[in-house]
């Protein structure tokens, strides 16, 4: 469905020279979609974005647009949006340990340009906007998580009060492997130097998915979203202990080193929080979290008001499908990434 509606359609990929963007360029490049025009701050992986496009899809590559820009800076933004139809609002900062020492950094990009791109596409008259979200803004414990949940606020804030014909809706994922700055290509770089694979705390539980599960989440969000939507992937989980030894399994032992949690992390991750399960609906693959559609009369709820109840707990990387390590493995092999590092072509992947 979200190919037939992409057809002489524009869509605008925040963030787009991420890992994200990539993978979404990867599944429509090749179809009928108008143009797709990929929004960043780096002219050096623009540039690379491009000459790698030009020399894999001569054909397709002047569908792709490019511009440099900031999601912070407001003008920027409505600039790159005029004429758009579809957004997917992907640029963030996410590394934990650097918004616990820059907090207000990922405000103003997480935060206030979430805003910017919201109004903006409210304003240009954008049909559909779907934001990409993380587990750690449920229960936040760290600035990342915190400035993701504000973030994840604004989306409904603004989906509540009159986005026009825009539909806002927001999808969240847990760790998605092989992406820009995530444990598995660390791992892989220090058992080919031979060194010891660093892990913070092997009893560590996180949700495991690929790129192209993160890219097939939007989709569905895109398919099935009303305004407000919270969009959330069923994923396995392993332990990182056990991720280290499924690491080690298929690139060679080196051993493991346990160098204690960083700055902000968390023992387990949750996806969904029991207040949102309360009001979710089970999609099969997926969990839509329905949007909280109450006004500030509170009073008229509590007067009269049904509860239904999904579920009487969180939607976490310790109580969801635990794989163990031969399962970590095969789950592993599914990241693009892998794959070219077991060939020894990992500098061909587009991080």
């Amino acid at each position: 469905m979200l190919s037939a509606a992409l057809k002489g359609k524009t869509l605008l990929i925040t963030g787009g020279t991420g890992s994200f963007g990539n993978t979404v360029l990867k599944h429509f490049l090749e179809s009928e979609v108008g143009e797709i025009r990929v929004f960043s701050r780096d002219e050096k992986k623009q540039d690379d974005m491009r000459h790698r496009l030009q020399e894999r899809h001569p054909d397709m590559a002047s569908k792709v647009r490019f511009h440099i820009g900031d999601v912070r800076d407001e003008r920027g933004v409505r600039d790159a949006m005029r004429g758009v139809d579809y957004v997917f609002h992907a640029a963030a900062l996410k590394q934990v340990p650097s918004c616990e020492f820059f907090p207000m950094e990922a405000v103003k990009t997480n935060v206030v340009g979430t805003d910017n791109v919201l109004h903006a596409a409210i304003d240009e008259g954008v049909e559909k906007v779907v934001c990409l979200s993380t587990d750690k803004a449920a229960y936040p414990i760290n600035a990342m998580g915190t400035s993701k949940a504000m973030m994840e606020k604004i989306i409904y804030a603004n989906a509540r009060n009159g986005a026009g014909r825009t539909t806002i809706c927001c999808t969240r994922y847990g760790n998605v492997m092989c992406s820009r700055g995530s444990v598995i290509p660390l791992f892989i770089k220090q058992i080919k130097e031979g060194r010891p694979v660093t892990v913070t705390d092997p009893t560590m539980t996180r949700f495991l998915m690929n790129l192209d599960e993160a890219v097939d989440l939007v989709r569905f969000a895109f398919e099935h979203a009303n305004p407000g939507d919270l969009f959330i992937q069923k994923a396995p989980a392993a332990t990182i202990g056990d991720l280290a030894e499924a690491v080690q399994e298929l690139f060679g032992r080196t051993g493991t080193k346990v160098i204690g949690t960083r700055h902000g992390e968390k023992l387990f991750e949750t996806l969904m929080t029991r207040e949102e399960r309360l009001r979710a609906e089970d999609m099969g693959e997926y969990f839509r979290v329905h949007a909280d559609t109450r006004d500030l009369n509170y009073d008229k709820f509590f007067v009269a008001g049904e509860v239904e109840t999904q579920a009487d707990e969180s939607y976490t990387s310790h109580n969801t499908e635990r794989l163990d390590v031969a399962a970590t493995v095969e789950k592993v092999r599914t990241a693009e990434y892998v794959g070219l590092a077991l060939e020894g072509r990992e500098s061909e992947a587009a991080q």
